[in-house]
């Protein structure tokens, strides 16, 4: 067959298979969710079973656990979307001068009345109320199917307790398989547990320095950044408007500035300076692939494709790269860089030895 023909083959296929999931999300979303809480408690039940607990009483106290946390996750947004409903008619009078400036700004810049007039509308509080109500209704309706959920985590968890033999006696016969797969569990692993851990520090000192800065609904931003934190790239940008609006409603810019300033070093010490110590070389996606991927996954899942964009990219690289031998030059392509950095760092040893070489050179003439 044609290199073109196959990749335009696969291509297709791809298409078939995304279009696939994104008909059935509302069983796939839930279904991936517990599975990657399943492997990030897979640990907590192997320490049990170390320690002596029964296979049983392990598998109840994991889905109890991962369970409980959920639905304290999902308690939590709806506090959040409360709040937000009070909030707004708070300001409904400067959200609605807001978008009366924004309109006649874009008006005189040469924009249509009619998409003026559409973005004014857009500044209604009753409309904002309904867009993040359907947002936050999204995720909620998804973490709150408990039989799906519920269900698929006891299953998960049980079908969990046979891992070790079912790898025991594959590795013999599939040892690449095993590997990958081990190496997969790894990197979600510690990714969502890092990204879990540092989202709710930068949360927790958002919504302090929010309240500090008299910015209303502190605690519901600070859930936001949260939130967002799982969100490569994109985030960051999510987790910032609300809180510099209503800054700006409150404060003016005294205000507005300082909660940017805020966000930009928090945002810049976790993800950009502790994150990536933490997570290493777990997750060896590129900056563009992790862009890319938020962007496809919530076109494919929802909000909560958005959410878990980097554990779904790293299960679709182990089943097309790690496990297929031939494959294995796409991983720096993607963003494996550890061989690269160590050829780039080679490089800039030898040019800087030639640099140093030539004024050696210059100064024996002169």
């Amino acid at each position: 067959m044609p290199r073109g023909t196959a990749i335009l083959l696969g291509l297709a296929g791809a298409a078939v298979v995304a279009a696939g999931i994104a008909s059935v999300r509302s069983i796939a979303a839930p279904v991936v969710l517990s599975l990657v809480l399943t492997i990030c408690a897979y640990p907590v039940r192997r320490a049990l079973e170390q320690r002596g607990v029964p296979r049983g009483l392990a598998t109840g106290v994991v889905v109890t656990v991962v369970f409980g946390a959920l639905a304290a996750f999902v308690s939590a947004l709806v506090i959040a979307l409360a709040q937000f409903a009070t909030l707004l008619p708070e300001f409904s009078e400067q959200i609605a001068a807001l978008g009366e400036t924004i309109g006649a700004w874009l008006t005189s810049i040469g924009i249509g009345p009619g998409q003026v007039r559409a973005i004014i509308e857009g500044f209604d509080p009753a409309r904002l109320v309904d867009v993040v109500a359907g947002l936050f209704g999204g995720v909620t309706s998804l973490t709150a199917s408990l039989v799906v959920v519920l269900t698929t985590l006891i299953l998960m968890a049980v079908d969990a307790s046979y891992l070790r033999a079912i790898f025991a006696e594959l590795r013999p016969q599939r040892p690449r398989v095993v590997t990958s797969l081990e190496s997969l569990a790894s990197g979600i692993r510690r990714y969502m547990v890092a990204t879990t851990v540092l989202g709710i520090a930068q949360g927790g000192l958002n919504a302090i320095a929010l309240a500090l800065l008299g910015v209303p609904g502190a605690l519901l931003w600070g859930l936001l950044a949260f939130l967002c934190s799982f969100i490569p790239n994109v985030g960051y940008f999510i987790a910032i408007i609300p809180p510099v609006v209503f800054g700006f409603l409150v404060g003016g810019w005294q205000v507005g500035v300082p909660v940017i300033v805020v966000y930009a070093v928090i945002n810049a010490v976790v993800q950009t300076g502790i994150q990536p110590r933490v997570v290493g070389n777990a997750v060896a996606l590129s900056q563009t692939i992790t862009f890319v991927s938020v962007l496809f996954w919530a076109l494919i899942l929802g909000p909560i494709g958005a959410v878990l964009a980097i554990p779904l990219t790293l299960m679709v690289r182990f089943l097309l790269i790690d496990t297929d031998p031939t494959a294995g030059w796409w991983r720096p392509v993607i963003g494996d860089l550890t061989r690269t950095k160590v050829l780039m760092s080679q490089l800039d040893a030898e040019r800087k030895a030639e640099r140093r070489a030539k004024k050696s050179r210059s100064a024996d003439e002169r």
